[in-house]
């Protein structure tokens, strides 16, 4: 059975105690080749995967690094944890601060947060207090509030959220065989891009594999510090779980980046949203808003010829977060569902 990824992972996991660990099972989620979406974007002798880190137990990737932000802080015996979030990281800490036996406090930017994120960090029970503020603000406040508060911080500074996070590099090499030849993922708060190139890393180091990836990430074009290489004060984009102006894996993110000889580059609101839809109806995968940037950065990198597609390529774009969890951008506009009566004669005319 199954036992989650700290105790598959073990011998890459900084954990002291197995009697502390917190888990709810999560890693060995869905791993996928597309099958209809890469002609659909006119790419040929390429293979196109999804990890879809939204089948993790509370819906994104953030369950990874909170099992093992969680489990070293049960070992040091702490009663609470403390985060900022824009919604993903909220609910990942409130579920397992529940498990555990802890108190869990969230500081959310106000009227900023996904509704259906925000209804899971209630229903686990943590105490959400909103900041009239950006997330850069929330995460100030949380890293002071830790400072002098007996309460652990498990952001992504926290450095076992990344030693978690970067199992799912080890999944998808275990999956392929190899590294896939671009690893293409949303960038918010930069830790996940820090993560996976530290787990390819880890595994290269240790022969598991003998290649390693283009780290290929994409950040919303109205929250691109990265890009822009400047702080953005008020960043804005319907992918709220990368509306992050001041990233505090920046500088992980950029090493990640150059080390692999990747990119960093930016995709519209629109250009997600187009990602989304075509996701959903060409391949029957519902991701957030925020997920759908590695898509729409493989569609905007075919479209522009900046794959080297002179040879077989393994491309895998990492889906963070369930659609079900930011459903306000998709049902924006009154819904529009035609009524029938219970006529069968009318029902056919559907089918003709």
């Amino acid at each position: 059975m199954y036992e989650g990824l700290i105790r598959k992972y073990r011998n890459y996991l900084d954990v002291q105690d197995d009697s502390k660990i917190v888990t709810l099972n999560e890693g060995n989620t869905l791993f996928l080749r597309l099958k209809n979406l890469p002609s659909a974007i006119g790419l040929k002798n390429v293979n196109v995967y999804v990890k879809f880190e939204g089948l993790n137990p509370t819906g994104s990737f953030k369950d990874r690094g909170m099992t093992m932000a969680v489990t070293k802080a049960n070992e040091n015996g702490s009663k609470a944890v403390i985060c900022a979030s824009t919604g993903n990281t909220s609910a990942s800490a409130a579920a397992y601060a529940a498990v555990s036996g802890m108190k869990a406090f969230v500081l959310i930017p106000d009227r900023k947060i996904a509704l259906g994120k925000l209804a899971q960090a209630i229903v686990y029970g943590a105490r959400v207090i909103a900041i009239d503020g950006n997330f850069d603000d929330a995460l100030n406040m949380v890293v002071r509030l830790s400072e002098t508060e007996d309460v652990t911080l498990v952001n992504s500074i926290n450095p076992f959220r990344l030693q978690g996070q970067k199992t799912a590099a080890f999944e998808i090499c275990d999956a392929l065989h190899r590294a896939p030849d671009y690893l293409m993922l949303p960038v918010g708060n930069a830790g996940n891009i820090s993560a996976y190139w530290m787990g390819f890393k880890e595994y290269y180091e240790n022969r598991e594999i003998a290649n390693l990836p283009k780290m290929t990430g994409f950040q919303a074009a109205g929250a691109a510090p990265i890009v822009e290489n400047r702080v953005i004060s008020n960043p804005e984009t319907v992918a709220t779980a990368i509306r992050i102006g001041n990233p505090a894996s920046w500088k992980l993110a950029v090493a990640a980046r150059d080390e692999s000889k990747g990119s960093i580059s930016a995709v519209t609101d629109e250009e997600i949203l187009v990602a989304q839809q075509l996701l959903a109806s060409q391949e029957g995968i519902f991701a957030e808003p925020a997920s759908c940037a590695s898509v729409a950065g493989l569609i905007k990198k075919a479209s522009a010829g900046d794959l080297e597609t002179d040879r077989p390529l393994d491309i895998v774009c990492v889906l963070t977060g369930n659609g079900l969890k930011d459903t306000s951008v998709v049902l924006k506009d009154e819904l529009k569902i035609d009524v029938f009566r219970p006529d069968l004669e009318q029902l056919r005319t559907l089918f003709h």
